[in-house]
């Protein structure tokens, strides 16, 4: 019983057992669905996996399983976030205790039913405790923003070299704060058209109707909605990994006041959109450039971090291009949670914005096919941008070494963004080809996007299964981590 108190407590009372859990459980959903579509279902996969599960998969409920999967997905990485926040940010011991087991309780339930309901028959009460952990998790946002408030003496900032106001406020913790609650009245803006369901609204994918002229007030809530929680996710991000690079100086300085604004301006922008639709795609242009720009500045200061470092590890006090080229790509882990978010902009961004300028010009003369492909890959993509800098994050936060953490690195790096590339050049393939040549070049991208995936979900396999396996043993890595654990929790106690 003592062996699994222990295990139970590492899982569910750490940070590193949490962010864990809920990585499993995103790879077990993944590993799954990944079955149902795609090539494994045409080698067959996806009749043994209906027969197994006893899965009911009618067509014409097809929106809404995806909805549904797409929900229980972002609610587990979003109680990652959350974790994180809780552990990187200074508050009490006893508030992060009840958000993370709040938020908890939550993505599990919301997952397991939620899924229940969709894939396994309509149980309405399944319905219903997805509905009650989706509550869970909102009020688990809650506390979490009351337990980030900036504006308490006891977490303003006497370090010159961080964001602060003139009083000392901590602008690092106001932006946390002012994405918290972004997130908080976004969940909201997308549940109003929910309660709505079968009252006047009826499900639907958002890139079905891209091309409708007119579209509902609720049509243009769940668009919204689906907008501004990814950016939200990738704000989140931004300020994780600005902790775990120990983001201060100048730059920091440039970047928090920035990043404030620019989250404000987005969220107004998208909450604009059903009343003043056309005005509000200009409020989002505007904020997402206040957005973007911290995220440069990050990047900027997190490799000359990066190079600085290596170099005084090797003594090397002068260094031509080469050697700092050489020193910046000698941990791929944090250099590649930087990289990541400047391949976004290529890959993600740049399409965006081309998208946005030559709408009109180009992308509606398209087979509406065409562009619905356009906006299914492109939130897709930074979908998995902002996976794969979690996946990175945590290998380091699990202590991978050596050779392995090399490998884990590389592979997650090149493997993803070998598919990201393939899948924008199939998306934006009109720019390339005519349909009627095109095969060539949909056979290529498809095949590198699917090799390219496939690498990342193998690597990640091969972590989670390094895991399960250690869970098994008496004195493994998980006991380490336990007493790390314990602690960060007595001095946490300590500074409350």
């Amino acid at each position: 019983m003592r062996a699994i108190a222990d295990r139970f407590s590492y899982l569910f009372g750490s940070t590193k057992g949490l962010v864990l859990v809920a990585i499993a459980l995103i790879s077990l959903v993944t590993a799954i669905g990944g079955t149902l579509s795609g090539p494994l279902a045409q080698y067959g996969a996806r009749e043994v996996t209906v027969r197994l599960l006893g899965l009911r998969l009618v067509e014409a409920e097809r929106e809404g399983r995806i909805i549904m999967l797409y929900h229980t997905i972002a609610m587990a990485v979003v109680a990652i976030e959350v974790y994180l926040i809780t552990s990187l940010v200074a508050m009490k011991r006893h508030w992060q205790t009840a958000i993370n087991a709040t938020i908890t309780l939550g993505y599990i339930v919301s997952l397991v039913f939620g899924l229940a309901f969709a894939y396994l028959g309509h149980n309405w009460a399944f319905h219903g405790l997805f509905l009650f952990g989706q509550s869970l998790v909102f009020f688990a946002g809650l506390l979490l923003a009351w337990a980030l408030w900036p504006w308490r003496r006891e977490y303003y900032v006497s370090d010159p070299s961080y964001a602060h106001t003139s009083g000392g406020v901590d602008l690092e913790r106001v932006a946390f704060f002012a994405m918290a609650v972004a997130t908080l009245g976004s969940a909201l803006f997308g549940a109003v058209p929910g309660s709505f369901h079968g009252n006047g609204f009826s499900t639907f994918l958002a890139e079905d109707v891209v091309r409708e002229t007119t579209k509902t007030p609720l049509q243009l809530a769940v668009i919204g909605h689906l907008h501004i929680m990814l950016t939200l996710i990738a704000v989140a991000l931004l300020l994780i990994i600005g902790r775990w690079f120990d983001f201060h100086g100048r730059l920091h300085k440039v970047a928090m006041p920035l990043l404030i604004t620019g989250t404000i301006i987005v969220t107004v922008g998208v909450w604009a959109v059903v009343p003043f639709e056309k005005i509000a795609h200009t409020i989002i242009y505007i904020g997402s450039v206040f957005v973007l720009v911290p995220g440069a500045l990050l990047v900027v200061y997190g490799w000359r971090k990066l190079i600085a470092e290596h170099l005084a590890a090797q003594g090397i006090t002068r260094a031509g291009a080469a050697g700092k080229l050489r020193a910046l790509l000698a941990d791929p882990l944090p250099f590649g949670a930087l990289w990541q978010m400047v391949y976004m902009n290529v890959v993600v961004t740049a399409v965006g914005i081309f998208m946005a300028i030559r709408l009109d010009e180009v992308i509606r003369r398209w087979p509406a096919r065409e562009e619905r492909v356009v906006l299914t890959g492109h939130w897709h993509v930074l979908s998995g941008i902002i996976a794969t800098i979690i996946l990175l994050y945590y290998a380091d936060l699990a202590g991978l070494r050596g050779r392995i953490r090399q490998w884990f690195g590389w592979l997650v790096i090149c493997g993803s963004d070998l598919a990201f590339a393939a899948a924008m050049v199939y998306a934006t393939k009109r720019l390339f080809v005519t349909e009627a040549a095109q095969q060539p070049l949909v056979s290529w991208a498809i095949g590198l996007t699917d090799a390219g995936l496939a690498v990342v979900l193998i690597v990640l396999a091969a972590l989670m299964v390094w895991r399960l396996v250690d869970l098994f043993r008496t004195r493994g890595h998980w006991r380490r981590e336990l007493s790390e654990s314990s602690l960060d929790i007595s001095r946490k106690d300590v500074a409350g």
